[in-house]
């Protein structure tokens, strides 16, 4: 289960291993600089990637000002968890990018770059990673060392002091404006923002139509879905962690036309999940549950009492899908991005029918 940060009172997260919090970020800064100095960039991802075509300069408004990107990119590092693979939606093999799972061990090539739905973009390319998650911050040596002529930092924590040291290395675009919460814009707006930077705007506004497209077709063809309220849970660290409805699992399930279980977002407190205490267990007794975790969690979760006495639970209406084991839906819902959620749509749509 990939785990991305720290909430302030529960140990939150991602997928798997827990991120420092925007706070932590800009104190973790030169510890960040001095990680994996000896790593040398490899052949493939010192070659050119493939430059995009759009019209440039575009200037892109973000939450830490705006960012003149003067021409095509070719050299793009991605700081965000998933922002590689928006880049690689439009054809461009970033030269860095964060490693959202930890490589099982002895493994090769990086399972990051293994999904079924990178692996044919990625092709023998094996970029070099930035940051792993659970780091303190990007390695912004190992940034520089990339030279890049473009840094995204969008589905990311970096704070104004990250921004900051990434925009003295090359132009950087941060999360979008309107981010109210981390984690919290659509799946529409990063998707577009990330497509802007890269001068293919046009393009990325026809890809999120698309995909929007599969959303509704998947509403209109389960009305039933409308009457009833659904919720994402992980099991974490021996506790139930609901998704909240603005986190892009929740706005997966809403997408396809369920009600959100919006009184998890009152007890998150802006967070994007919220781990559930015994007594709060409550928040999650809806219509339908949708549980994303790998076999082992599921296990343990399973044998949770109060999980089991759950109105869902009893009814048979949970959906139990793998994260990063097996065919990997719950890494595709979770990623949330135009190359993920083609597929990841059409499992949940035949996980919960």
């Amino acid at each position: 289960m990939f785990l991305h940060r720290t909430t302030t009172v529960t140990k939150s997260w991602r997928r798997l291993a827990a991120v420092a919090s925007a706070a932590a970020l800009g104190v973790g800064l030169l510890a960040g600089c001095g990680s994996d100095t000896t790593d040398k960039p490899s052949d493939k991802a010192s070659e050119k990637a493939p430059a995009a075509a759009g019209a440039f300069p575009v200037t892109v408004e973000h939450a830490f000002g705006s960012t003149k990107i003067e021409k095509t990119p070719e050299r793009v590092v991605t700081v965000g968890y998933t922002d590689d693979q928006t880049v690689l939606a439009f054809g461009i093999k970033p030269v860095g990018m964060v490693d959202q799972y930890p490589n099982p061990a002895g493994q090769s090539p990086d399972i990051n770059t293994q999904w079924p739905w990178v692996k044919d973009k990625w092709g023998d390319a094996r970029p070099e990673v930035v940051m792993k998650n659970g780091d303190a911050g990007p390695n912004f040596e190992k940034i520089a060392s990339l030279r890049p002529d473009l840094i995204l930092a969008v589905y990311s924590e970096v704070d104004q002091a990250a921004y900051d040291k990434l925009s003295k290395i090359a132009p950087t675009v941060g999360r979008t404006k309107g981010e109210k919460d981390l984690f919290s814009a659509p799946w529409q707006d990063n998707a577009v923002h990330i497509a802007k930077a890269l001068g293919k705007e046009a393009e990325g506004t026809a890809l999120v139509k698309e995909i929007q497209g599969k959303l509704d077709v998947a509403r209109e063809a389960n009305p039933q879905f409308g009457k009833e309220t659904a919720v994402a849970v992980s099991w974490y660290k021996d506790s139930i962690s609901a998704f909240t409805t603005t986190d892009v699992r929740g706005r997966l399930l809403t997408g396809i036309g369920y009600k959100g279980a919006t009184e998890i977002d009152k007890v998150a407190g802006g967070e994007f999940s919220t781990a559930l205490s015994p007594e709060r267990v409550d928040l999650i007794d809806v219509d339908r549950i949708v549980v994303i975790n790998d076999k082992a969690d599921t296990d343990a979760l399973k044998k949770f009492e109060l999980f089991n006495n759950l109105s869902a639970v009893k009814a048979g209406k949970v959906s139990y899908l793998l994260d990063s084991e097996g065919p990997a839906v719950g890494a595709a819902l979770s990623q949330g991005t135009l190359l993920s959620m083609p597929y990841g749509i059409d499992e949940l749509v035949k996980s919960v029918e």
